[in-house]
């Protein structure tokens, strides 16, 4: 197939562009040319700007386009009617936070949506980014129809995630000692490791599955317990996870996914936000690996390509510390 990738050198794009060269498939990358521009010497590359210069798109023609970041209404409107008539399919990466209702259990695609009084802001927030991206999605099926297909992950993980909200635990259960774990053991999470879901969605366009697919995992329920679990298994370090419940890491200010990243706890209107129904997907052909492989990916890809950086997400060390001495009394 001839493919043309909007993006494609971020997180999830050169995981695509890898599996999609192992298909055999054409691959054509617009972007800034601004985010690691060095790599893919050999595929074709089109310079332009999603906001205001799509002039190296005209006149070409593609099987298929895979829209990967775009979290403007417009500038999905723009791509996807520029290129109504030059691709047969045009997959949009959205996201589950479209959904407005996040404590509804086993929520499938038919969920309600969020939406934005304004709908002409361009401003992305925390408040904004769902609805945005609901936006987008009704652009993406305005120019194409039936032939549009919206996916929608979860929180995607593994080698190349720049934002740090898996790869916390890998390195610190790596470091060993008294490691902080946040609320209920059985409190559920979902993540889907960018490998799988990219090479799912490539599929996806060899096999012209079409409509909306929520996309995380796994494929059976997960415990922040037996995700943690997980994690040290890839390890040698010497850890003991010390739990504690939602109501003592509000009480000293230990934020649920910013500083325990993963978890968020199920109450409050939260109680399906990491129960998300995705059947579909997997009946579409969705496969995840084991979270240990995710896992020691993610640690050797930290340790080496990043150098061992600062995380970006997680709590920190010394509050960590602090935290864990409070809980000894």
């Amino acid at each position: 197939m001839r493919i043309l990738i909007l993006g494609g050198t971020g997180f999830i794009g050169p995981h695509e562009v890898r599996y999609a060269q192992s298909r055999g498939h054409t691959l054509t990358l617009f972007n800034r040319g601004q985010t690691n521009s060095h790599l893919f010497p050999g595929v074709e590359k089109l310079r332009g700007d999603r906001n205001d210069d799509l002039s190296a798109l005209e006149g070409r023609e593609w099987d298929a386009v895979i829209d990967n970041a775009a979290s403007i209404p417009r500038w999905v409107r723009q791509s996807a009617q520029l290129l109504q008539d030059a691709a047969q399919q045009y997959l949009f990466v959205s996201t589950i936070s479209v959904y407005s209702d996040n404590s509804i259990v086993n929520m499938d695609e038919s969920g309600p949506l969020a939406t934005i009084e304004d709908e002409t802001v361009e401003q992305v927030t925390g408040e904004t980014y769902g609805p945005l991206k609901a936006l987008c999605e009704q652009e993406a099926r305005n120019a194409f129809g039936d032939r549009a297909t919206i996916v929608r992950p979860g929180l995607i993980v593994g080698p190349g995630d720049p934002t740090d909200r898996f790869t916390y635990w890998p390195v610190r259960v790596d470091r060993g000692g008294d490691v902080l774990a946040p609320g209920d053991p059985t409190d559920p999470v979902q993540v889907v490791d960018a490998r799988d879901l990219t090479q799912w969605m490539v599929r996806t366009l060899e096999e012209t599955h079409r409509g909306t697919f929520n996309a995380t995992g796994p494929a059976s329920p997960l415990s922040i317990a037996e995700a943690l679990y997980g994690i040290r298994a890839v390890t040698t370090a010497n850890v003991s996870f010390k739990w504690a419940d939602a109501q003592f890491l509000a009480e000293h200010e230990v934020r649920p996914w910013r500083d325990m990243p993963l978890w968020i706890p199920p109450t409050d209107g939260m109680q399906g936000f990491s129960r998300v129904n995705c059947q579909k997907a997997i009946e579409a052909g969705l496969t995840f690996r084991p979270l240990a492989d995710t896992a020691l990916d993610t640690l050797e890809w930290y340790k080496g390509e990043e150098g061992g950086r600062e995380l970006r997400w997680g709590i920190s060390a010394e509050r960590e510390r602090e935290v864990l001495h409070a809980m000894a009394g």
